[in-house]
This record gives structure tokens, C-alpha cells and sequence, in this order.
């Protein structure tokens, strides 16, 4: 019996360490929910409905993005308000029909609007409380727009002030978590995409790899773009997210290009020849961003390049060994195509784990240790 409590406990501590951010996040709604309602009772509002679903609206995973849907939530509201309650104002609707004319036009502007500014998705359905509200509660449509107002403000602004005080979530960590799945897992689709140049690769399976790889760079930009909002209000003194989004991208275009060489498997004279070099680099290339993603995770310093240029440069070797024995004169078009596309990929490769090498510093806080102690030699 204790046994299996023990173990029924630790599989519970296994959980809560692994969803800790999904826990955190509902911690927040129902702490945001429960204050906007405590609030909106004290202060009297006539419906603090709005108050308490704004409160969970704006509390999102991360400081950043709760920052935003704040903001835009808020904006939305105001302008869906204002343009409400001046359209129950100036444009009687005592009749049905009369309702049904100026709700048409309260909502479609928005509506389009809306659309073409999705900041502003609240802002029709702001109207459309401010028009009709009246008609229920026999309020003029300048109070009821401004309790919506005050009702949302007082919502929105809860529900950011709990993310913050309550169990915060960084957008920066977000964005290390993000960019440390999508090194790995740039790690697992080399060893495929170099595969497939001795073994041949189908294009479906390409699409696969490379779509996995899209899905995850959308996700890292979107956390990235949070991170950076929580910046500029001086919520975090983290790292720009520019520099290291950009490395992946244009990691992620070199896979693209050896993907499509891929596509086309080298003629079997090259094909025994390279393999071997070829596997070496591949392994050498794939443990390094594992390795850089493990360093990004533990804050620390960015792995040696060394193992990624010996191998590079015994590649290059045999490259020079075939060109002198003359065996890439003979390639037809398309296989000459993918050989130096091949080339050429790797070696931006090799300038671009330089990069992802400074960015590892910076995010470590390597860089600016150096930079301080470069000054303070100077001041010495």
C-alpha cells in the first residue's frame, strides 16, 4: 500500500514538472476570475459578467502575451463604444425594424474593420452590448458603453495584474523551450535529409520534415514576438529574440536546400565515395545544435565547433579528391544541381552555426560578462 502511494506520488510530481506552465496559466484565470468579480461586487457594476471574462481573456500563458491581449482587448472595447453608443445616440430605433437597421449598421463597419485590423476583433461585439443592453435594462446607450468600458478596464487590468504578481511566466524562458525544440528537432531532420542523399528521399517525407520544421518556427516567432513586447514595457531585461529567431530561420533555409538536393540521390560512383564523410559531418552537424539547444536550456556556454569543422573539412577533401579524378565533370544536370547545392548548403551551414554560436553566448549572458570585464581592463 505505501508503495504504491509513493508511486502514485511521484508519478503526480512527474506531472506537475511537466505541465508546471499549463497548472500556472490556470492558477491565474481563477485567481484573475475570482479578484474581477470580488472587484466588480465592491465597486457595484451593473454586470460584472464582462469584468470577470475579461479578466480570463487577457491572462495568457505568458507576462507578454497577457500584456498584448490587454491592450488590444481594451482598444477594441473603446472603439466598439464609442462607435456603439454614438450610433444608439444619434440614430433612433424605437421600432423593430428601426433596431434591426442600426444593429446592421453598428456591426458591419466593425465587423470589416475587424477583419482588416484583428486588434480590434472585440470591438463588434462591444457594439452590439452597448445597443442592445439598453432595450433590457432601460439605460441610455452613453451609460451602457460606459460601463462596458469600465467594466473591461477593470477586468483587463486585473487580469494583468495577476499574471504578473502570480506565478509569472517569462516569454523569454518561452522562447529558450521553444528554440531549444526546434534545434533538436532541425538535429533529427539533417540526419534524414543527409540519408536521403545516399538512400534516396521521398518527396512526401520531405514535406513532412520540412513542414514539422515550419510549424515549430511559427510557434518560436509567435513567443518571440511576446518576449519582445515584455521588453519593450521593461518587464524583462532578457536577450533581443531577433538575432537567435533569425539563425534558425536561416538554418531552416539551409535544411530547405539540402532537401532538395536530396530529392535527386548522387550517382553511385560519388555516392561511395562521399557516404562515409557525409555520415561523419552529418552526426557532427546534428549533435552540435543538440548540443547548442541543451546549452540554451541550461544557460550556459555554446558548445566547440570543432568537431563540426573537422568533419566539414574532410568532406572538402574528398570533394577535392573527386573534382581532381574528374568524377563531377560526368554528372548529368540534375545530379550536378543537388552536388553543389549540397556543398554550398553546408558551408552557409557552417557560417550560420557561427551565429547560432554567438547567440548561445549572448543568451548565456557570456557576452556581456566579456564586454564588462573588456571595459573594466580598459578603465584598469
Amino acid at each position: 500500500m505505501m508503495r504504491r502511494i509513493a508511486r502514485l506520488w511521484k508519478g503526480l510530481r512527474a506531472l506537475v514538472r511537466y505541465r508546471r506552465v499549463q497548472l500556472a496559466l490556470s492558477i491565474r484565470m481563477t485567481v484573475a476570475a475570482l479578484a474581477a468579480l470580488v472587484l466588480a461586487q465592491f465597486l457595484q457594476l451593473p454586470l460584472p459578467l464582462w469584468a470577470v471574462l475579461t479578466a480570463v481573456i487577457v491572462t495568457q500563458m505568458s507576462v507578454g502575451r497577457s500584456l498584448k491581449a490587454t491592450f488590444d482587448y481594451l482598444l477594441g472595447t473603446l472603439g466598439g463604444a464609442i462607435y456603439g453608443g454614438a450610433i444608439g445616440v444619434f440614430i433612433p430605433h424605437s421600432s423593430e425594424i428601426a433596431l434591426l437597421a442600426v444593429l446592421a449598421l453598428a456591426v458591419a463597419p466593425l465587423a470589416l474593420f475587424a477583419a482588416i485590423k484583428p486588434r480590434f476583433a472585440v470591438a463588434p461585439i462591444t457594439a452590439i452590448i452597448v445597443l442592445l443592453i439598453p432595450t433590457m435594462t432601460q439605460a441610455s446607450p452613453i451609460a451602457s458603453a460606459f460601463d462596458r468600458v469600465i467594466e473591461v478596464a477593470l477586468g483587463g487590468v486585473t487580469g494583468f495584474v495577476v499574471s504578473v504578481l502570480l506565478l509569472p511566466a517569462n516569454a523569454h524562458l518561452l522562447v529558450i523551450a521553444a528554440a531549444a525544440r526546434t534545434l533538436n528537432q532541425m538535429a533529427r531532420a539533417l540526419i534524414e535529409l543527409l540519408a536521403g542523399l545516399t538512400q534516396g528521399l521521398d518527396v512526401d517525407a520531405l514535406h513532412r520534415i520540412q513542414d514539422g520544421i515550419g510549424q515549430t518556427l511559427a510557434q518560436l516567432n509567435v513567443v518571440g514576438a511576446e518576449a519582445e513586447h515584455e521588453r519593450s514595457a521593461r518587464l524583462t531585461a532578457g536577450p533581443d529574440t531577433g538575432p537567435l529567431l533569425r539563425t534558425l530561420l536561416r538554418l531552416r533555409h539551409d535544411l530547405v536546400m539540402i532537401g532538395r538536393a536530396a530529392v535527386t540521390p548522387l550517382p553511385e560512383a560519388i555516392r561511395t565515395r562521399l557516404e562515409p564523410p557525409l555520415t561523419h559531418a552529418g552526426v557532427a552537424l546534428a549533435d552540435y545544435l543538440r548540443a547548442s539547444a541543451a546549452a540554451l536550456l541550461a544557460r550556459r556556454g555554446p558548445p566547440s565547433l570543432d568537431a563540426v569543422e573537422t568533419a566539414l573539412a574532410t568532406y572538402a577533401a574528398e570533394i577535392a579528391v573527386l573534382r581532381r579524378d574528374g568524377l563531377t565533370r560526368s554528372l548529368p544536370g540534375d545530379a550536378a544541381e543537388s552536388f553543389f547545392a549540397l556543398g554550398f548548403a553546408l558551408e552557409q551551414m557552417h557560417d550560420n552555426f557561427k551565429d547560432l554560436k554567438r547567440c548561445v553566448a549572448v543568451w548565456a549572458g557570456l557576452s556581456k560578462d566579456a564586454e564588462r570585464s573588456k571595459s573594466q581592463s580598459g578603465i584598469a
